[in-house]
Order: structure tokens, then sequence, then C-alpha cells
């Protein structure tokens, strides 16, 4: 624990000779819950982008059609 601290150099509260782990952990929950709340945001957006692009590419296959279709001359008994 304490290399943890000094490795983020976390300094001990006026009045205190070490950090406290409660003092640790709770500025580590709150930056723990800000990242896991931005990265949520984050995915939404990167997925909307990514279902946008797919929607585009299929509507761009959907205007060319891959096959020619000829239309039909009459033939046979009837004609």
């Amino acid at each position: 624990f304490l290399e943890t601290t000094a490795y983020f150099c976390m300094k001990p509260k006026m009045g205190e000779k070490e950090v406290s782990p409660h003092s640790f952990f709770s500025i580590w929950h709150e930056f723990s819950s800000d990242f896991k709340d931005f990265w949520k945001k984050e995915n939404k957006l990167i997925l909307q982008e990514r279902v946008k692009e797919a929607e585009e590419v299929c509507r761009q296959k959907k205007g060319k059609s891959p096959y020619n279709i000829k239309p039909k001359h009459d033939s046979g008994i009837v004609s």
C-alpha cells in the first residue's frame, strides 16, 4: 500500500503522519467511477458511428444491383 501511495505521489492530510487507506481509496473510487462513466459514453458514441457507417454501406450496396434484369420478350405459342 505504501509503495502504491508513493507511486501516485499521495501526501498525508494535515495532522496525519501517513496516508490512510480510507483517504486513498475514496479518491481512487471517485476516479474509477468517473472513468467508467466516460468509458461507457465513449463506447456508445463509437458504436453509433459504426452503425451509421454500416447503414451507409448498406444503402450504397442496395443502390447498385449486382445483376441486370432484361425485359421479357413475347415468345411461345401465344405470340
